[in-house]
């Protein structure tokens, strides 16, 4: 069934999908790009803080966090950004407004385990500044890709 808009052209209905899934592709494009973006600056700000002397050793085991550890949790944490981002732009009518608030609120849950860790100070300090920095390039970056003229 077709119908005529305002200009007196006949859209198929087909037409609204299309830009839909336009949506949907650019939020996945620029989150993937936001992704390697905060992979990139987390192992940067990871290999920083190891050269001023955290060491990123976690008492439970006593080993030490790898650089390419810090790359793969942005990696995986932020890919599940883009999972919700493109839930909330599907099913949400406000999805900016509902994307910041969930991922702030599970961002500030992301601070808990480092501060139960029972790792020294400087390693705690250096984690907590880690979840910081991918939140800081993710958050924003999805939330202004799914802003509408309804926001």
């Amino acid at each position: 069934m077709n119908s005529m808009n305002d200009t007196g052209v006949v859209a198929s209905p087909a037409s609204g999908q299309t830009s839909h899934t336009h949506r949907f592709r650019r939020l996945a494009r620029t989150g993937f790009i936001a992704t390697l973006a905060a992979m990139l600056t987390t192992t940067l700000a990871a290999a920083l803080a190891q050269a001023v002397g955290v060491d990123f050793e976690v008492p439970d085991g006593g080993e030490t966090i790898p650089l390419s550890g810090f790359a793969a949790v942005t990696g995986f944490f932020s890919v599940v950004g883009i999972v919700i981002a493109v839930a909330l732009l599907r099913w949400s009518p406000r999805p900016a407004k509902r994307f910041v608030w969930t991922a702030v609120s599970l961002t500030a849950i992301s601070l808990v385990p480092p501060l139960v860790s029972g790792a020294n100070t400087a390693t705690t300090t250096a984690l907590l500044g880690l979840h910081l920095v991918a939140a800081t390039v993710m958050i924003p970056t999805l939330a202004r890709s799914l802003r509408t003229r309804t926001d």
